[in-house]
Parts: C-alpha cells; structure tokens; sequence
C-alpha cells in the first residue's frame, strides 16, 4: 500500500531540490518564446512578412521608422505521467514492488507539479489509456490518486503502442509526459508509442526489481507467467542465468538506443534504490534536459 506520508517527506526533500535547480518550470515563469503574450518584451526594425498588426504606430509617429512590438509567451507547463497498470508490474516484495514504485514516482511529479501552480494529469497504461484524475491538480486531488492507486491491481498484457498513440492524440500543447513502465513489451511497440509523444519533453522511467536484474534464484526454480500464470519448473544457474542476463541487458540497451533516436529521456530504476535518491535524479534530470533543449 502507498502511505501518503511520503508526500511530507517530500515536501522537505524538495527544499534542497529547489536549491538544485533553476524552477524551469514553475507555472509563472516567462518563456523565451516570442509572439503574441500578454508581457511585453521589446521592439525590432519592422521586415517585409511581418504581421502590420504588430507596429508600433506611437514610435512609428517618433522616429518615422518601422518598428514591431514583440511579447514574451507566458504559459503553463501541464504534467503527464502514463504509469503501465499491466500484470507484469505487479511484481516485487514491500517497497520494491513495481507499481507501488513508479506509482509514488508519479504522484511526486504531480505533488512537486501542483507546488509550482502547473497541472498534472495522471492515467494509467494497459490496452488503452485510462485517465484517473479528475483536473484538480491540487493536494487533495493527489491524496485521492492515492486511495485509487491502493485499489488498482495491475492486470493484462496491455497494448502500449495503442495506448500510447491514443493518448498522444489527446496533448494539445507542449507538456513534459512521464511514462513510468518496466517496458518488458516488444521494443518496436515500445518505440511507436514513444514516437507518437515525441513531440512533447518525455521522460521514460523503466522500473525493475532487484530480482529482475539480478536474480539470485540457483538450481530447481518454478518461473511464473504474470500475465498468462503459466508456470516452467527449469534449472536456473550456470548458462542459463547468463543467457537470462544477456537479454535482459539487451532488450534495456534496446529501449534506450530507441528512446535516444526519438529525442526520449530514458532512466534505468532499480526499485531497490532509495526513493528520494531516485527521485531526485529524474526530477533534476527532467529539468536538465528541458534547459539543454532550449540551447
């Protein structure tokens, strides 16, 4: 079960992480951009192609010269986090179980999102996208993601590139999304559906146990099926857990070629890792890569 006290927690944890960082996203932030805002921003020699709307007729009566008057774009930033609800995630023991992971790494971003005055929406990933929070983008809004959260048991194979392209369609303007998800689909699926985000900032949180990465199964084992329950009873040691190693990296090593060639942040999250140290890795991570796509 999520406690909700972690968002406390947080809260302390995010003084030293504001400390960290520039606050790129904070709702009242100006952007760089150039157009038609509401602040205004300066003048520049009127060229052929610009807007006559846009001249400035006071310095125009001045100077006789043409000049058009330029606005800063001032916007929100809206949060999207897309958290795989599949069998597969309902995996590991404790603190280390999969969903209860990645669900508290989404609730974070919409916990620290909803602190700088910017909206969050948050749903989750199976055969199709289904959207769970209700716009609120307040505490309480979260505190009640919490309680569904508790309530959800991950379930099915899911369709990511589906759920994925569907969703994409839904994004009106440009938005951080967080899909947070063990990936163990297809890679091609995987990447269609990222591609469909793209033209958004996305951060993919691949979520693994300890057990996943490293297995310390030895000799007879039962291996279960999440999403099926079939079940193999097989010998797991030897040459059998490096072909398992072997793939297992190569099928990580994958999604990430895939993610860096649509322009997709990816992080690897060993669930065994302290929260707050993950955390804090994606949430500055995320603002790094949103500066450095500004230059």
């Amino acid at each position: 079960m999520i406690d909700p006290g972690f968002l406390d927690e947080l809260d302390r944890f995010d003084t030293s992480l504001k400390r960290l960082s520039n606050a790129p996203l904070q709702g009242e932030q100006q952007s760089r951009d150039v157009g038609e805002g509401l602040t205004f921003s300066d003048h520049r020699r009127y060229v052929a192609g610009d807007d006559p709307r846009l001249i400035d007729w006071k310095v125009y009566a001045r100077t006789e010269e043409l000049f058009i008057k330029r606005y800063e774009a001032e916007r929100n930033l809206t949060v999207h986090v897309l958290l795989d609800a599949t069998a597969s995630m309902d995996f590991g023991e404790g603190e280390t179980h999969k969903f209860e992971y990645g669900a508290k790494l989404g609730l974070g971003f919409c916990h620290l999102t909803s602190e700088e005055n910017n909206d969050f929406r948050f749903s989750l990933v199976g055969d199709s996208a289904e959207r769970i929070d209700t716009g609120g983008s307040s505490r309480g809004e979260i505190l009640r993601l919490v309680d569904h959260l508790n309530e959800t048991t991950p379930s099915g194979d899911g369709d990511v590139q589906t759920a994925l392209e569907s969703y994409a369609d839904t994004i009106h303007s440009r938005s951080l999304v967080l899909v947070v998800t063990d990936a163990l689909f297809d890679v091609d699926d995987v990447a269609a559906g990222l591609a469909a985000l793209a033209r958004n900032d996305v951060l993919v949180a691949q979520v693994l146990t300890p057990e996943e990465l490293g297995p310390e199964t030895a000799g007879d084992a039962v291996f279960e099926d999440p999403e099926s329950d079939e079940t193999q009873r097989v010998y797991f040691g030897g040459s059998a857990a490096q072909r398992y190693d072997e793939r297992l990296q190569r099928h990580i090593e994958d999604v990430d070629d895939r993610c860096r060639s649509l322009g997709v942040e990816h992080e690897l999250v060993n669930t065994g890792a302290d929260f707050f140290d993950t955390f804090a890795n994606l949430w500055l991570g995320m603002r790094v890569g949103q500066e450095r796509a500004k230059r």
